[in-house]
């Protein structure tokens, strides 16, 4: 079956050229090749497009018609095509972009105003979330994920290393003691995170492979890490949770980070990801590598700790 769409392109050249061997001659074709696509519409129509004479071509009614169609659905074409081509020329359009709250609000609502001065094509939207989103369902070009990634379809690059931390408040230490062993934990008011990557609210795991778990237990739990981090500041207990979260009060002295015999499991890795295919908008490689420089090489988060 011969294509539509060139068969309407060829259709318009033999009216602007006025003959089938000019349009022939317009776009490379041979004469014959003009006259099939002709009659394919002709007879996909079931009409007559041209008044046929050995010294003259015309239009008929229906002819007429079509070609105002034709130009219409052309002009369309050549925009779309002239869109989405600028979509890999030049960063521009609306930019879908979902990541964490706590880490969106500290390490990503902050640097968008740079990116948006060296983008100005680029409208952003960001949507905050801290639960796994199905970036092909709910349409986002890009999310960032602190998570051990599955094998899937989608593609990730990696931005960070995320490196965990537990602490607690002067207050409660001064009330409640400060504890040098993991096992100690079992005594504490431990808060705990519902959404955690590698530890469960009950189940705390240290050493550089999470070798060692701890059972632990409190009177509070929470799937955001910005709740549990105030809950901290508060005195309300001990928390575990990415350095990010709590970086600026171990830094002001508002959070103090325990030292004890097992190091912290690190966390899962800062991941950028996107949808698959040949090629990547230049909107959403663009964010990726500034996001990459603004992360890297040491994040943001380790410099205020």
């Amino acid at each position: 079956m011969l294509d539509r769409i060139t068969s309407m392109q060829i259709f318009v050249k033999v009216i602007a050229a006025g003959s089938f061997t000019g349009a022939a001659r317009l776009m490379a074709l041979s004469p014959t090749m003009v006259t099939k696509h002709v009659t394919a519409l002709e007879t996909r129509l079931g009409v007559s497009l041209f008044h046929r004479s050995t010294r003259h071509l015309s239009l008929t009614e229906a002819g007429r018609l079509f070609l105002e169609s034709c130009q219409k659905i052309l002009a369309d074409v050549e925009n779309m095509e002239q869109t989405v081509s600028e979509q890999y020329r030049e960063p521009r359009g609306q930019l879908r972009l979902n990541a964490p709250v706590s880490f969106a609000i500290r390490y990503v609502a902050p640097y968008l105003s740079e990116f948006s001065r060296r983008y100005p094509q680029v409208q952003i939207e960001l949507g905050l979330n801290d639960r796994p989103v199905d970036l092909v369902e709910e349409g986002w070009d890009l999310t960032l994920r602190i998570r051990n990634l599955t094998i899937s379809t989608l593609r990730a690059r990696k931005l960070a290393a995320v490196r965990m931390v537990i602490c607690a408040s002067p207050s409660y230490l001064a009330k409640a003691g400060t504890p040098t062993h993991v096992d100690e934990l079992q005594h504490h008011n431990c808060l705990g995170y519902t959404l955690s990557g590698n530890n469960s609210a009950s189940r705390w795991h240290f050493g550089d492979n999470g070798e060692k778990t701890v059972s632990v237990s409190g009177l509070l739990c929470a799937n955001n890490g910005d709740a549990l981090r105030e809950a901290a500041v508060a005195g309300a207990g001990i928390a575990y949770l990415p350095l990010f979260v709590v970086s600026q009060e171990l830094q002001r002295g508002q959070l103090i980070a325990l030292s004890l015999d097992y190091p912290t499991t690190p966390g899962p890795d800062l991941h950028a990801v996107y949808a698959p295919g040949t090629s990547i908008p230049l909107k959403v490689r663009a964010m990726i590598d500034y996001l990459a420089e603004c992360y890297g090489p040491i994040p943001p988060w380790e410099k205020t700790a």
